[in-house]
């Protein structure tokens, strides 16, 4: 798909930050012809790639969601990891390490995503740092047992897989193939979670009794993973316009529900919602109203957790800084390396 990738007529110098031809500086007519080769690129399901001319709206809802993904995978490590130290096995605080690290290699590969765009990964942790670009909202609730692992695995990382499914068919070609490889590792993580809660669901009553308050708690703010009912979200017509989503928030939404419903009832566990009922002429269940309020206030920033995941997520960057300077100081030897030792090989060489 060439007509996207480079401009006419010697507009080079009009490339956005990544090298893509930005539209500053082109005419209208090559501005005109660029659009319609993404449009016909968007319409067709071919991918769109970094050195391909994309509008500017497009560029900016792609770094605004891929920054939301990656923040949410970084964030996300904490209230796992709050169960390390306690879990109850060597097996379960193995799982879990290997998931915790998991979520952090997330992050990286959308951190990289996002770069592939011009925008710098110092970048976007300074606005997450500074409040400025948002999380899911789901990592902003406390672990409070054990049970909650269980919980945030069967339901959180199963309503992520929901959403993130579609997104390996995402438009723009870096964002898609992270997504495969997130998508089969959260495939692991929900079902790491759903064995957990069978196992507390078999086990004493008090036991069962945590795995139902787990999920009590948790049911509620899974649902509201998926975003805003369609006709309060102001991305989702766009995005599904562009392919970057193919689902629309409560169509995901659905999905969900009538994937867990079933699940809950061979993990003998109660979903907690007296709505919740098979509605044979849609051919779907329905349930109850969200709870929209708690969802906009846990946005504002005014969750359980909210000041305590970001105060955390700063100290870890400002106590890793160290890390990174010798990172980037070895990074730099081995470069100055590798050039002096290319000058003294192109010297020998010469007659």
């Amino acid at each position: 798909m060439t007509p996207v990738t480079s401009p006419p007529h010697g507009h080079a110098a009009a490339a956005g930050a990544n090298g893509a031809p930005g539209a500053d500086g082109l005419d209208p007519e090559a501005v005109s012809a660029f659009q319609a080769a993404f449009d016909t690129a968007v319409a067709a399901d071919e991918r769109i790639e970094p050195r391909d001319w994309m509008p500017d709206a497009y560029r900016s809802t792609l770094v605004r969601q891929i920054a939301q993904h990656a923040h949410s995978e970084i964030i996300g490590m904490q209230p796992e990891a709050n169960w390390i130290a306690r879990a109850p096995s060597l097996r379960r605080k193995a799982i879990l390490m290997a998931k915790v690290q998991d979520e952090a290699g997330h992050g990286l590969y959308l951190y990289g995503a996002a770069e592939t765009l011009g925008t710098s990964r110092e970048e976007l942790l300074d606005k997450l740092h500074a409040g400025r670009q948002k999380y899911s909202s789901i990592f902003n609730y406390p672990t409070l047992t054990w049970a909650d692992v269980g919980a945030i695995g069967w339901l959180v990382d199963g309503a992520a897989i929901t959403n993130q499914v579609p997104l390996c068919r995402c438009s723009y070609g870096p964002y898609a193939r992270a997504m495969v490889r997130i998508c089969k590792e959260e495939s692991f993580h929900q079902r790491q979670g759903y064995e957990l809660l069978l196992a507390l669901t078999r086990g004493t009553e008090a036991q069962r009794a945590m795995a139902q308050d787990a999920v009590d708690r948790w049911w509620w703010p899974s649902l509201m993973m998926f975003g805003p009912p369609d006709d309060e979200s102001a991305h989702s017509a766009q995005s599904m316009a562009w392919k970057i989503k193919r689902h629309s928030n409560d169509e995901l939404r659905q999905r969900f529900v009538d994937i867990c419903v079933p699940q809950a009832e061979a993990l003998g566990l109660t979903l907690p919602d007296p709505d919740l009922r098979w509605n044979e002429e849609r051919g779907h269940w329905d349930f109850g109203a969200i709870d929209w309020r708690e969802f906009r206030e846990v946005l504002k920033g005014n969750g359980p957790c909210n000041e305590q995941r970001l105060e955390q997520r700063r100290r870890a960057h400002e106590n890793g800084a160290w890390v990174r300077e010798a990172a980037a100081a070895h990074a730099a030897k081995q470069s100055a390396r590798a050039s002096q030792d290319g000058a003294s090989r192109t010297a020998r060489s010469e007659p």
